[in-house]
């Protein structure tokens, strides 16, 4: 097969439209298995395939890229960096963004490589290209950018050459292009503080994180947006946590959050605000969250009861991902009449209105009635039986009927809520003491699409798995669980054809 590339290759270089070439090249490209390719291309040299990226032919330019995404692949970053680096960063520049892409996509691979990324980081021009890279036009590009320079965070001499060098200096030259670019150099920045708590004082030291925070405050809405979901970004990390804790941003975000209700703008940052310290309660302890910033459990329950569809669903998520947690449903069991004023909403919510909101609000529900056989104690089994019954007169009927509508993800969400009870005894007690509620669940004719069978078969699933299920659900409906259990989430009852003879 390395004959029949070489002797394509030479083909190629001898015609002047050599686009049915290409397309044989890349079609004997892709016939073979990885393995033999790194055998076929192995000391072949592919300039001339470099060289016919220099066109205004478009499909010329495309098939180009597709046969040097193969054959690069099949390279090692070493042989890469030895032999096409120069033709790889002449791909830089060039006009075309796949070719762009295909040259920050191998640069990333030498990057990754110690032997590769020497030859790389003493290539000051090539480093430089791809920050530039950021700047471009096309999102699809400067992505592909942020990715390979990302990369430069694993080691030491990278971080060295990217914030100790001039190269800093071409950062914050890009980041001066827009607003959107500065943005995109900010992301580049938290993903490598992310990496490590030495990779994080590189990025501190360079200044860029505290500019980064400065735009919290800034009078753009629109950049104060932007700049929450950067920092909550950031407070992912133990160590991203600790620096804006000593920096006091937490305090920022609470008077933020505080501020807002004077702000007729800040609909359009307060949902990050509350995802901040959302995240936070998740990461650190929910009790130590709530109760150091108050401002936040508040605002939550607030917008649970705002009227803009934006404010409710984010206080649905966050309810959800305060209610997940034994220390979180305690928190919120604490407000007393406050959290059922809450409830009550989150029930209407689930029952009419927009189906996005109802399912974010089901969803919401099933997180805070969920409790691991191992949390129930007598104390969690009230509280979370008491929430249940909090939702209507009749909750079992609602969240049933509600599973009956015409929409796969409410009954998806339906039958959530009623696996978060499955294991937990007076959920139990109330399935078996509602009319036909075991018909419905044995039911395989109810929701047809592969979620709704999976989200029924978790439910069985549930119910089987728990230690009271034969005690309180009886034995012949638990065997007939069982049965559904080992059938399957797709089963299908065969039905019996009776043929008669003469019959039309």
């Amino acid at each position: 097969m390395a004959a029949s590339i070489e002797s394509l290759l030479e083909e190629i270089s001898g015609v002047e439209d050599p686009i049915e070439e290409l397309q044989s090249l890349k079609t004997a490209l892709l016939s073979l298995p990885l393995s033999a390719l790194r055998d076929s291309v192995n000391g072949q040299r592919f300039n001339v395939i470099f060289s016919l990226l220099h066109s205004n032919d478009r499909e010329q330019v495309e098939l180009c890229v597709a046969i040097l995404e193969r054959i690069l692949m099949a390279l090692s970053p070493v042989s890469l960096a030895q032999n096409y680096r120069v033709e790889l960063q002449g791909g830089l520049t060039h006009p075309n963004e796949t070719v762009k892409i295909l040259a920050l996509t191998q640069i990333g691979r030498m990057v990754e490589h110690p032997d590769a990324a020497t030859e790389i980081l003493n290539n000051h021009g090539i480093l430089g290209a791809v920050i530039h890279s950021i700047g471009e036009e096309k999102l699809a590009v400067a992505k592909q950018a942020i990715q390979s320079l990302s990369k430069l965070s694993h080691s030491k001499p990278g971080l060295d050459k990217l914030f100790q060098s001039d190269l800093l200096k071409v950062i914050k030259d890009v980041m001066a292009i827009s607003d959107i670019v500065r943005y995109r150099i900010y992301e580049l920045v938290v993903e490598i503080s992310s990496v490590s708590p030495i990779s994080f004082g590189y990025c501190a030291n360079s200044n860029l994180i505290s500019q980064l925070l400065g735009e919290l405050t800034g009078d753009d809405v629109l950049i104060r947006a932007t700049a929450i979901e950067m920092v909550t970004t950031l407070a992912h990390s133990q160590h991203g946590r600790q620096y804006l804790a000593q920096q006091g941003i937490m305090d920022k975000i609470s008077n933020m959050i505080r501020g807002a209700e004077t702000d007729p703008f800040s609909s359009l940052y307060l949902p990050g605000l509350v995802k901040f310290f959302g995240n936070l309660a998740i990461m650190d302890s929910p009790q130590q969250v709530c109760e150091t910033y108050p401002a936040f459990q508040n605002k939550v329950f607030e917008m649970v009861l705002d009227p803009d569809p934006a404010m409710i669903g984010v206080a649905l998520d966050t309810l959800g991902i305060l209610g997940s947690t034994v220390e979180g449903k305690q928190v919120l069991q604490k407000t007393g009449e406050k959290f059922k004023a809450v409830l009550l909403r989150m029930s209407q919510l689930a029952s009419s209105g927009a189906t996005e909101l109802r399912v974010r609000s089901l969803d919401a529900i099933a997180d805070l009635l969920t409790l691991q056989p191992e949390q129930q104690t007598e104390d969690l089994l009230a509280l979370t039986e008491s929430w249940f019954h909090l939702l209507s007169n009749q909750p079992m009927d609602m969240i049933r009927n509600i599973s009956t509508q015409p929409f796969p993800e409410l009954h998806c969400g339906a039958l959530r809520i009623f696996t978060a009870i499955a294991t937990q005894l007076w959920g139990q007690k109330l399935m078996i003491s509602t009319p036909s509620f075991m018909e419905f669940v044995l039911d395989r004719s109810a929701g047809q699409t592969k979620e709704a069978k999976d989200a029924k078969f978790e439910l069985v699933g549930s119910l089987v798995g728990s230690s009271t299920a034969v005690e309180i659900l009886g034995s012949q409906h638990y065997i007939r669980l069982k049965t559904y259990l080992r059938e399957g989430p797709y089963y299908v009852t065969a039905v019996n054809s009776v043929s008669t003879e003469g019959a039309d």
